[in-house]
């Protein structure tokens, strides 16, 4: 019953995530916060209080990790490829499905993305190398992806 309630306010939350992101260009840090909270709330309701302090520090490590990538990008190209909103809903995302589980959602993001892209591309818009695509409703729907082939034990 509790892991349901806190996937139905993830999937509500993601949902609302990509409507920002897609309409207004920003994640709101509320929303990460939310995504952050109901996953730590989950597992330590689920596994335990030690398992709650664990997710905490994996999400920790990928959003330090992810920052750090961000920086250095900036560092050499002078411009900013991802935002810091993106960054956020890794790390929270990391709570979610663990170190394990944050390449499959990047892969899961990257190849909607460029799908997304594709389908722009060939509906007439034109899509430069200077193109913004909005990335959060992508790595939402990675993170769902990943959850769910965590969950029926495809990735650990």
């Amino acid at each position: 019953m509790i892991a349901t309630i806190c996937l139905a306010l993830l999937y509500l939350a993601s949902a609302l995530l990509a409507w920002f992101d897609l309409r207004r260009g920003i994640i709101p840090n509320w929303v990460n916060l939310a995504i952050a909270v109901i996953g730590l709330a989950r597992a330590a309701i689920l596994d335990g209080w030690t398992a709650a302090l664990g997710a905490a520090c994996e999400g920790a490590v990928i959003g330090a990790i992810v920052w750090l990538l961000r920086r250095l990008y900036f560092k050499l190209r002078k411009f900013h490829g991802l935002g810091l909103g993106d960054v956020k809903l890794l790390a929270a995302s990391g709570i979610w499905i663990g170190v394990a589980g944050v390449p499959v959602q990047l892969l899961v993001a990257s190849l909607a993305a460029l799908a997304a892209a594709g389908v722009m591309q060939l509906a007439g818009q034109t899509m430069t190398r200077q193109t913004s695509l909005p990335f959060g409703p992508f790595l939402a729907l990675g993170l769902l992806v990943a959850l769910a082939l965590q969950q029926h034990g495809w990735i650990n």
